[in-house]
């Protein structure tokens, strides 16, 4: 371990796994202190308000997160902290897009604590945890269950809607109008940061690379509703 005093974010919508979790962080591992969030909107305020942390621990399934777009805004927003998937999905699809949104490893959620703890360890030290399932294919990668990430820029307007957080409908909203940063976190109580995030994470689900395409996307979402 390093003499790092790491402070972690934990952003799961389950409040008895984020425990488990943090006391693995705390007492294994010597992190100074956990955050505890139960969905992307609030990890992405915390993120936002606070410039100690290092670690941002997501799972795919909590509220707002509708895949590794999300996370590669986390990233390019925030690049020097260090960023991983906690996920029950065992799908090798899933492990590969969170890899290639520059997350800083994926680890499923049913290892044993041993295990687990092996795992955040990698990470924190900086190494790229790949879980050995990875080798495998589960018949989840065949059946068409479980989520689905990819072909994002086929979704209709309805799916690209639905998969927005509700502050990242906010936010649209606001920039449709023409407002600023800055007017936007006044007209939300945000950090200008926060909105910052929050319009990577929208330039990533609209498939645009700046403010006015992503106003003009957003006026002619909302125009479909």
């Amino acid at each position: 371990m390093t003499d790092v005093r790491h402070v972690a974010l934990v952003a799961d919508d389950d409040e008895f796994f984020r425990m488990a979790i943090s006391s693995i962080l705390l007492e294994r591992l010597g992190v100074a202190e956990v955050i505890e969030v139960g969905s992307l909107d609030e990890a992405m305020e915390r993120l936002g308000e606070r410039s100690d942390i290092t670690i941002a621990l997501f799972d795919l399934a909590m509220p707002g997160m509708h895949g590794p777009a999300n996370l590669g805004a986390v990233r390019e927003t925030f690049p020097d902290i260090l960023t991983a998937v906690v996920s029950a999905s065992r799908r090798r699809q899933d492990i590969l897009t969170t890899l290639d949104a520059g997350a800083h490893g994926y680890v499923p959620k049913g290892m044993g604590v041993e295990d687990l703890t092996h795992a955040l360890k990698a990470i924190i030290e900086g190494t790229i945890y790949v879980p050995p399932l990875l080798a495998q294919v589960s018949p989840e990668d065949h059946d068409g269950s479980g989520p689905q990430y990819a072909g994002a820029e086929r979704r209709s307007a309805p799916d690209v809607l639905a998969r927005l957080t509700p502050r990242q409908r906010d936010v649209l909203e606001l920039l449709v109008k023409g407002q600023s940063n800055k007017e936007i976190a006044r007209s939300l109580d945000l950090g200008e940061g926060t909105v910052k995030i929050h319009l990577a994470a929208l330039f990533r689900n609209l498939a645009v690379r700046n403010r006015a395409t992503a106003a003009v996307a957003g006026a002619q979402l909302i125009g479909t509703q």
